[in-house]
């Protein structure tokens, strides 16, 4: 991981429990003692969020409904640390180092990289979204939390068709766009991506010879990698996403110093590469991040 993320280290626990109490049912003991959680339980997931959210960043009240997307909190840290690289590297055009303001495309109903970004670095924020219940969600988030009000504005993006238009205004200024885009082309290619990580998930665990001796059974029902169809999939998955993302940047490209967006498939890169040299982008990067055995990476972009 990045070498400023707060969970680099992994997971204390205790301070975590003192937090949010109701965490201590899900902590399960691994083959070597050492504890941790079940990651293939949305619930546990969630629950270790809350503590995670509360402990590190300050906040009073987290919560998501049902079935939304539940991010990792390392992961999305991680995103926010490069990002902030980037910028610091840049002779940036738009913003200044104690003005920077980032656009979060899909914000989600978790608001993550927004109450990351805001208490680690003070940025703002604005946020878009076009699901309904996830802005309703997100808002409850910056209501229930004094530190995010100043930090965190809400647009919705009325057209699905959109991305930029329609959220960037006429006198918007960022610093840099971020996005976690959809990365399946349709409902029965994400069930069986959701599928795949619940397995590996399985066999990880028996790898590792986690024991548990208090999960009830309600708990367990729950599998993880939930997700509405708009943060799972769109017609011609992630590559199809960006391009268009890429193609729509043009018309904000006086207003944005870095455009960026995490690429999930590695052979999307090639086809990303030939659309920024086509529209004439000045500067490319790929940045390469590492969280354990993952590895992912976010393409940034700039004219």
């Amino acid at each position: 991981m990045h070498a400023n993320n707060l969970h680099k280290d992994g997971y204390d626990f205790k301070p975590l429990i003192k937090t949010v109490p109701e965490l201590a049912v899900f902590v399960i003991n691994q083959a070597d003692r050492r504890p941790t959680i079940d990651f293939s339980n949305a619930l546990a997931v969630k629950t270790l969020n809350q503590a995670l959210l509360k402990y590190h960043y300050q906040l009073r009240y987290w919560d998501i409904p049902a079935g939304y997307l539940c991010p990792p909190v390392p992961g999305r840290a991680d995103y926010i640390h490069h990002i902030a690289d980037l910028l610091a590297g840049s002779n940036s055009k738009v913003g200044t180092p104690n003005d920077i303001v980032g656009l979060d495309i899909g914000v989600g109903a978790n608001a993550i990289y927004p109450i990351v970004g805001s208490h680690i670095y003070g940025w703002k924020f604005v946020g878009s979204e076009i699901n309904p219940v996830s802005l309703t969600s997100a808002q409850t988030i910056i209501d229930k939390n004094p530190n995010l009000k100043s930090h965190l504005t809400l647009r919705q993006q009325l057209n699905a068709d959109n991305i930029f238009k329609g959220v960037i205004q006429a006198n918007d200024v960022f610093s840099f766009t971020l996005c976690n885009p959809p990365f399946h082309a349709n409902v029965q290619e994400a069930n069986a991506g959701t599928q795949r990580k619940n397995n590996n998930l399985v066999r990880n665990k028996q790898k590792r010879g986690t024991t548990s001796h208090s999960l009830s059974s309600q708990a367990t029902k729950h599998l993880n990698f939930a997700g509405q169809h708009n943060e799972l999939w769109c017609k011609g998955g992630e590559a199809a996403f960006i391009h268009k993302m890429i193609i729509e940047s043009q018309d904000f490209k006086n207003q944005v110093r870095w455009f960026t967006c995490l690429v999930s498939k590695k052979d999307n890169l090639k086809g990303i590469y030939q659309q920024l040299t086509a529209i004439n982008a000045h500067e490319i990067k790929t940045i390469n991040m590492s969280q354990g055995n993952k590895i992912s990476r976010f393409i940034a972009w700039c004219f």
